[in-house]
C-alpha cells in the first residue's frame, strides 16, 4: 500500500508541476528574453522550468510524512497507521496544495528578481536616452548644441554669423570654450 500510494503522489506532483510549468512558461520566456540576452535567455528558461519540476516534486512527495505509514512510532503500543480510503484522500490533497506552494514560492522569487532587474534595465535605458547629464552614450563626448544664424548664411558652431576667415585662432578657442552643453 504504502508503494502505491509513494507512486501516485508521485505522478499527481508531476503532473501538477506540468500544468504550472506550461501555464507560465510564455509569461516567463517574455520575461527573460527581455532582461537577459537572447542567447542565454532559452538556457535561464530552460533551467527554471527544470527548478519547478524539481521544488513541485519534492513538495509534492514528502517521504517525511509518508513515513509514518511504514514506521511504528517510537510510542509504547502505538502502530502503523493504516492507509484508509480517508488517508489516501488526505494525501492526494495535501499532495496537491505542497506542490502549488512549492511552485508558487519559486515563480513569486522569479517574478520578484525579475521586477527588480526589469526597473533597473529601464532606469539605465532612461539615463542613456536622456544623455546621461550631457554625455554622448556612443563615445562619452560631450554633445555640442550648434549655434544658430541669424542670417540667411550657413550657421557655424562659433556664435552668430561670422566668415571663419576673419576670426583668429584664439578667438576660435574661446568661442568653443563657450559652448553649451545640451
Amino acid at each position: 500500500m504504502f508503494l502505491s500510494l509513494l507512486i501516485v503522489t508521485f505522478a499527481i506532483a508531476t503532473a501538477v508541476s506540468v500544468v504550472v510549468a506550461l501555464v507560465f512558461h510564455r509569461p516567463v520566456q517574455r520575461i527573460l528574453a527581455r532582461i537577459i540576452a537572447d542567447d542565454i535567455s532559452s538556457a535561464w528558461l530552460r533551467y527554471l522550468m527544470f527548478a519547478l519540476f524539481v521544488v513541485g516534486i519534492s513538495s509534492g512527495v514528502r517521504i517525511w510524512d509518508l513515513e509514518k505509514y511504514v514506521t511504528k512510532p517510537p510510542l509504547k503500543g502505538a502502530e502503523i497507521i493504516q492507509l484508509t480510503q480517508d488517508r489516501w484522500i488526505l494525501e492526494i490533497y495535501r499532495t496537491v496544495v505542497d506542490t502549488l506552494q512549492g511552485l508558487a514560492w519559486v515563480l513569486l522569487v522569479f517574478f520578484v528578481v525579475a521586477l527588480l532587474a526589469f526597473v533597473l534595465i529601464r532606469i539605465f535605458e532612461l539615463r542613456r536616452t536622456t544623455g546621461n547629464g550631457g554625455q554622448n552614450v556612443s563615445n562619452g563626448s560631450p554633445r555640442l548644441a550648434p549655434a544658430v544664424s541669424s542670417d540667411s548664411t550657413t550657421p557655424n558652431t562659433l556664435g552668430p554669423s561670422v566668415p571663419s576667415a576673419t576670426i583668429s585662432p584664439d578667438q576660435r578657442s574661446n568661442a568653443n570654450d563657450r559652448r553649451v552643453a545640451v
